[in-house]
């Protein structure tokens, strides 16, 4: 199959490559991916998954072409999470991985996270370049020949798998509890099997949108949107539920809202779901990327671990984690990693995590929102992004102007700056010209000061 058009430099972006299909990306490419990526790695076997979107089948039989013309074996394990993959990849000793997904991106969408042997995530300075520079070299036929062509393997890792999560349980399943789950239509309908595996008879859920369907037919698989949280949040409250939670599109993340419908953000349930490692290894490292609350370091010291700030994007994480053996690691995007899952990141062991530590509560008499209500002392703007003409430029004015008297300058990601009584971090994106903004103050007014203080110069 030709399509018009040719690849866009974009689609190979700094953790992924992804994009519209089929106009950026498509069959053809994922052939000539595939292809450059076994002359990349010289890999002799490459596990591949898949999410639920329409195009992923196709996708999928074009990337095997080419990854078997290149000489590898495909070890394929069918429709799964993200996290899945990354199990399969590392647990099993394979050489490499690609997943199918576009993750939490509307149904337009498609693309391939790419993996290292021990599911090492490969990103813009870790391997991406080189494979789009020889897909570009390539892709127009001139492929290597291969000594030997590969085989497709089929592989089921089910059992493995649920047993791998139950270690984290501690060998023991979830019990009295009332629980709300968005699967989103999406792979989350294969991880919620797995959770119910994990609870014994006293474990109710309210399941909601459970049939594979990748057009998303009653919300983006997204948690980051509140608009997407609003079905799970009404399931939680007419149903007096205990918590309420949401898979993205492949699983890698996981969003949740308390007992009244509230939206828990991210840093909280980092803060959350280090007490509960904390409980049992006080000293561990535990990382926070940069965008967190305050709340979330003083938790993690309160708890009687190390906290350690961390850049932006997994394939950052997944290094530094390994790097610091860390226990765990959250991101203000809903990514959760874990030392004993491969320094990978997964929604479901996250939940698991939580429902762990909330189990506890709930039979002391504490509801999530007295878990997370003390936590909510500061103010935070969220992310804001503002489209600018030169970024470069914009970031030396905010740290030539906006520096003095601070008690912490970080170039870890874009700048982050702390004072007293606020804090802000800068930062560009990976893939257009766009800064992104975040503030946090010790009041609303010191926050939404210094909030419309820097958009005047970002957006000056």
């Amino acid at each position: 199959m030709i399509y018009e058009g040719v690849l866009e430099m974009s689609v190979f972006r700094a953790y992924d490559i992804r994009g519209v299909y089929p106009t950026e990306i498509n069959e053809d490419i994922a052939y000539g991916v595939g292809r450059a990526f076994v002359l990349f790695l010289k890999c002799k076997t490459v596990v591949i998954g898949r999410d639920m979107r329409l195009s992923s089948d196709s996708i999928f039989e074009a990337l095997a072409r080419g990854i078997t013309d290149q000489g590898a074996d495909v070890i394929d394990i069918g429709l799964c999470s993200t996290p899945m993959d990354y199990f399969t990849i590392a647990k099993y000793g394979y050489d490499s991985g690609i997943m199918i997904t576009a993750s939490h991106n509307p149904k337009e969408y498609n693309g391939l996270k790419l993996s290292r042997a021990k599911a090492i995530p490969i990103g813009g300075d870790s391997g991406m370049k080189d494979v789009e520079a020889l897909y570009n070299k390539h892709k127009g036929g001139s492929w290597p020949d291969a000594e030997n062509k590969g085989t497709i393997i089929k592989k089921d890792i089910e059992d493995d798998y649920v047993a791998h999560l139950l270690d984290f349980m501690g060998g023991k399943k979830l019990s009295n509890m009332k629980i709300a789950v968005d699967a989103a239509n999406a792979t989350g309908v294969i991880e919620f099997e797995h959770m119910k595996k994990l609870s014994d008879d006293t474990v109710e859920y309210i399941p909601l949108y459970m049939e594979i369907d990748g057009t998303f037919p009653n919300h983006e698989a997204n948690p980051l949107k509140e608009e997407n949280m609003k079905d799970v949040a009404k399931a939680v409250v007419d149903n007096k539920a205990h918590i309420g939670l949401a898979f993205d599109g492949d699983c890698d993340r996981a969003g949740f809202v308390d007992e009244d419908g509230k939206v828990v953000s991210a840093d909280f349930i980092t803060a959350l779901i280090a007490r509960q490692f904390l409980l049992e290894k006080k000293g561990e490292k535990v990382l926070y990327d940069l965008r967190c609350s305050w709340v979330t370091k003083e938790e993690i010291e309160k708890a009687g671990g190390i906290p350690m700030m961390c850049k932006v994007g997994h394939a950052f994480i997944k290094r530094q984690l390994r790097d610091e053996n860390a226990v765990f690691g959250g991101e203000l995007a809903g990514h959760f990693y874990f030392r004993d899952n491969f320094f990978t990141d997964s929604g479901i062991i996250a939940i698991l995590q939580m429902l762990k530590y909330v189990s506890s509560a709930i039979k002391g008499g504490t509801t999530v929102s007295q878990l997370v209500d003390p936590m909510r002392k500061y103010f935070c703007t969220g992310e804001i992004n503002t489209k600018v003409k030169d970024p470069d430029a914009i970031l030396k004015d905010l740290e030539d102007n906006f520096t003095e008297g601070a008690s912490l300058v970080s170039h870890l990601d874009g700048i982050k700056v702390e004072f007293d009584d606020y804090w802000y971090n800068v930062r560009k994106s990976n893939t257009e010209p766009v800064l992104r903004l975040i503030v946090e103050g010790r009041t609303k007014e010191v926050m939404e000061q210094r909030r419309d203080e820097l958009l005047n110069v970002i957006r000056g």
